[in-house]
């Protein structure tokens, strides 16, 4: 299957969004915004008040002192407890933007379509709902008010040097040409270094994950130096990338850290000179001096969250570019008159000019049980998907009563079409919340009724709270057969028409699976089922036998028309019949008598 790359907004996308999100927070972030401005009103006292004690203790009187002494303190102490509630209230907006951006992005990442979930792999997605989700936090929670702080602090500060004497805030203005030179190189470079430093981390993850959950396979085939190639070159452009962002800030900080320092020797060597000309008092120098000092916090910090907010602009980009993930069916209006699936010309392919699916023409009728049998990799699974309407055909189509079913809207489809694979998922929860997935109103006896029709009834009432037991990574543990029951009663509770079931009993022992089966049947009763399975009991049991081969429908019949022909199946039959694990006289589960009397055609063969 051919890789995708998951989409990346850009500048103006990214912009856009912050842009909104300011103007639906204004209230809040005004309020942030206005008491961290009283904080730093509150600490402009303090460098002018130690100028006039420095003036006053020169000039000899000392009477005052006590008094500038008095204010100073009560400028600091306004200062902190203004501080305290403008941290707080910073805190509640940035929580309250975060939890609405982390719901958004829930809805985005679950609108994708499962296809392209696929094929993009899970490296890029994981990274996005991780670490680029940590680094947006990081930047709502801190990054946007403590930018917008440190911009009104700035403004104010520079405002009252000014005040306080125009010609001592000439010097400061040396290091304006240095930090604004070196952050516009810095900027144009930051954002795509640090986009290309997450893109190499989902690769390095995506090969992680591939590893260790195929490290038996890996193991079996002794694949241990193509792995380990793999995870040195992701490493290694992964180094490359985050160096070369390293090589950016090792350039950027020591020329802002020159910018920084040179107003305050500018304005300690002027303000003296222009003190000792009398063109300024001693306390307007001192006052002046202490104020550019007091400019270099806000200016560094200015200068650290513009670095911080380049990482979360770039996280955001990527967040962002999920919902321009483009949907893979357009819905029609069109309603199906009936649960007949007919497949016309089928061909579909996972890399351009190589089709593994090749003009399948079949017909299902409601209530028919098919099962599709076949060699490995002959593109059941592949057809099985088409027939659930998980992926659309190359050319050609899949229609259930008529309607095409990637042209159905999602909820409307998986009431006509289900799929379970033999892949399942046990989500951190109750075992009830993972069985209401299906069903989130469903009662007490309808959860038992599905457990018991898939014959897990027994083991759930084992377990220490019974359905209320919670279950999931670090919690009780599901077996993979159990979790297996647990997909198919989820499918019970759904009650679609069609189910399509690809190897969905794979991980449960024969002796077991033939057991569940028989206890699936009252369940399948009336429903159209197609399953695709190795075990060939499925195949005896069912109304039609559709042998796959090469991607094409090679024999289509009964079970008994298809030994009778003495062709593949037959063969396949023979085969299995032969296998210890095959030991036992095949039963009849069958979801409702429908004899067959069709055999493949030219075509189809």
């Amino acid at each position: 299957m051919s890789r995708v790359a998951l989409p990346i907004a850009d500048k103006p996308a990214v912009r856009s969004y912050a842009l909104t999100t300011i103007r639906q927070h204004g209230r809040e972030l005004s309020k942030v915004v206005g008491l961290h401005g009283l904080a730093a009103l509150a600490g402009l006292g303090a460098p002018v008040l130690l100028g006039r004690i420095v003036q006053t203790v020169a000039g000899g009187t000392l009477a005052t002192v006590d008094m500038l002494a008095l204010g100073l303190v009560a400028f600091v102490l306004a200062q902190t407890v203004l501080i305290r509630f403008a941290a707080f209230a910073s805190a509640r907006f940035g929580e309250k933007v975060l939890a609405e951006l982390r719901e958004e992005f829930v809805d985005r990442v679950l609108a994708i379509p499962l296809s392209t979930v696929e094929r993009a792999g899970t490296g890029d997605l994981v990274t996005r709902t991780s670490r680029d989700v940590a680094a947006i936090s990081h930047s709502v929670r801190r990054g946007v008010p403590e930018t917008l702080i440190a911009v009104v602090t700035i403004l104010l500060t520079g405002g009252a040097l000014v005040w306080l004497s125009p010609l001592l805030a000439l010097p400061c203005l040396v290091g304006v040409p240095i930090l604004t030179i070196a952050a516009r190189w810095y900027l144009r470079r930051a954002t795509p270094a640090y986009l290309r430093e997450n893109a190499t981390s989902s690769e390095l993850i995506d090969g992680l994950t591939e590893t260790v959950e195929g490290a038996r396979t890996t193991e079996a085939l002794a694949g241990y130096e193509r792995r380990t190639k793999r995870t040195q070159h992701d490493l290694r452009e992964n180094y490359l990338a985050e160096r070369a962002t390293l090589r950016l800030r090792t350039i950027f900080w020591p020329i802002a850290d020159i910018g920084f320092q040179l107003p305050v020797a500018s304005t300690l060597v002027f303000g003296g000179w222009f003190y000792l000309e009398g063109w300024v008092g001693l306390d307007e120098a001192v006052s002046a001096v202490f104020l550019v000092q007091q400019l270099i916090e806000p200016v560094d910090r200015l200068l650290s969250w513009m670095d911080e907010l380049q990482v979360g602009g770039a996280s955001l980009a990527r967040l962002l570019g999920v919902s321009m993930v483009s949907d893979d069916r357009t819905p029609t209006g069109i309603t199906p008159v009936d649960e007949r699936i007919v497949s016309t010309d089928v061909r579909y392919s996972y890399v351009d000019g190589r089709d593994v699916l090749h003009g399948i023409e079949l017909a299902i009728e409601p209530g028919e049980r098919l099962a599709m049998v076949g060699p490995s990799g002959a593109g059941k699974s592949t057809l099985g998907r088409l027939l659930a309407g998980i992926d659309a055909p190359r050319t050609g189509s899949v229609t259930v009563g008529g309607a095409s079913l990637v042209e159905l809207p999602l909820e409307e489809l998986r009431g006509h079409v289900a799929l379970v694979t033999q892949e399942h998922h046990i989500f951190l929860g109750t075992l009830r919340d993972n069985l209401a997935l299906a069903k989130p109103q469903a009662t007490q006896e309808q959860l038992r009724a599905a457990l018991a029709a898939v014959d897990a009834l027994e083991w759930v009432d084992d377990l220490p709270h019974g359905l209320d037991t919670v279950v999931g990574s670090g919690k009780h543990e599901i077996s993979p057969p159990q979790a297996q029951q647990i997909a198919l009663a989820r499918l019970v509770l759904a009650d679609p028409h069609t189910l399509v079931l690809d190897e969905a009993t794979s991980l449960i022992d024969p002796r077991s699976a033939r057991h569940l089966e028989r206890s699936l049947a009252a369940v399948l009763h009336g429903r159209t089922v197609i399953a695709i399975a190795h075990r060939l009991f499925s195949a005896h049991d069912a109304d039609r036998v559709a042998v796959i081969e090469d991607g094409r429908i090679a024999e289509l019949g009964s079970h008994h028309e298809l030994v009778a022909a003495n062709g593949s199946y037959a063969a396949l039959w023979r085969s299995w019949q032969a296998e210890p694990s095959a030991a036992g006289r095949p039963g009849s589960l069958r979801a409702r008598p429908h004899p067959r009397k069709s055999t493949a055609s030219p075509e189809q063969s």
